[in-house]
């Protein structure tokens, strides 16, 4: 008997494949890890990016082979289509809230989400000021607009 392609495995056999409370775990532990690293709150935010951009560049090799035979969206709005519906319902069990157009550049967009999972468990301390965890899920969204 021949095993099936591991690409073309379903992603969850019910509701998530990840209970939340891991899920907040690990990632608190990733939060908590890349603070020891650093000296401020925005390489705090760059080294989460980057750790979503690695995430995300592989939810994109995943999901084009999957979703799209292959084939990767070019257009930007159809690449944003692509994040606020298929992506983010893969990733976050939904999809995001909205997408806007941005008013002040003609490329600029806005994937919305009222209350982002990964800033959900999250309590940050007063010296820590404007860190946002929400850079783990921009640097998602930047690989699958750059991928």
């Amino acid at each position: 008997m021949m095993n099936a392609n591991v690409l073309d495995k379903p992603l969850s056999k019910g509701r998530h494949e990840v209970s939340l409370s891991a899920f907040a775990f690990l990632f608190s532990e990733l939060v908590q890890y890349n603070q020891t690293q650093v000296d401020n709150i925005a390489e705090l935010e760059r080294r989460l990016e980057d750790a979503g951009y690695a995430v995300g560049a592989r939810v994109l090799e995943l999901l084009c082979h999957r979703e799209k035979g292959n084939r990767r969206e070019t257009r930007l709005l159809g690449i944003l289509s692509f994040v606020h519906s298929t992506v983010w319902k893969v990733l976050f069990g939904k999809v995001a809230d909205s997408l806007e157009k941005g008013t002040e550049h003609e490329d600029e967009y806005m994937i919305s989400e009222k209350e982002l999972l990964v800033n959900r468990f999250i309590s940050i301390p007063k010296d820590m000021g404007t860190f946002n965890c929400g850079a783990f899920v921009a640097g998602i969204v930047k690989a699958r607009s750059l991928g």
